[in-house]
Parts: C-alpha cells; structure tokens; sequence
C-alpha cells in the first residue's frame, strides 16, 4: 500500500510517517518508480508505534522494539525486556508525581469548600 492509503487507514499524517521512516520505525519498500510500498500490517504497526510512544517510549527504544513485534504480541528479543521494564518504571513515576500533584490539589479543594464563605467588598 502507498504512504497515502497507510496515512487514511490509521489517521497519521503522511509528514508523520515520514518521520517514523527517518527514525527507522517503518521500513517501507520502494518500488521501481520510487513510491514507498508498505507491507498490508503496516496499519498494526503505526497503531504499535502510537500506544508505545503515548506510552513515553523514545523513538530509539522503539526502533529496538519494532524487529520484536509478531502477530501475537511480542517476542523475546535481546533487551526487549529491559527496554519495557524501564518504561514502565517512567510510567510508575510519572503516576507517582501526578498522584501527589492531584492530592495537592484535592487538599486545597477541600481548604475552599470547608471554610464559610466570606462577604466580597461591598
């Protein structure tokens, strides 16, 4: 399938699956007019690509991961593990500091909603 038909069928831009091209995310190939040719799971993929990188995977940690990926999920790899194991402990962390910031901010709503209300200036 060309770029165009991969960009309708996932709704990434074509700019944007240049880029995931560039950083060796996607290995299209090329015909003998020079259009990229991707496979008919390219779609899967993208899709693959989209979850890890919302996941807060870097673009290098994914090129690891992508020879990983099979139709079933993904298999053993060298540092496959690794590489997952340390997104998520990003992951725990990041769910740490913004289970902390959102007690912070119940606190203060519950500061507001426990003391009487004050006449404004008259």
């Amino acid at each position: 399938m060309l770029i165009g038909e991969l960009s309708r069928r996932t709704g990434v831009s074509t700019r944007l699956l240049r880029y995931y091209e560039e950083q060796e995310l996607l290995v299209p190939q090329r015909d003998s007019n020079g259009y990229r040719s991707y496979a008919e799971d390219a779609p899967t993929a993208v899709e693959q690509i989209r979850a890890f990188l919302d996941a807060g995977l870097t673009t290098r940690a994914i090129r690891e991961l992508m020879p990983c990926l099979c139709e079933k999920g993904m298999r053993h790899c060298d540092h496959s593990r690794a590489v997952l194991d340390d997104g998520l402990d990003r992951l725990d962390q990041q769910i740490a500091a913004l289970t902390e910031k959102r007690t912070l901010l119940a606190d203060q709503v519950d500061g507001i909603t426990s003391q009487p209300l004050r006449p404004g200036p008259s």
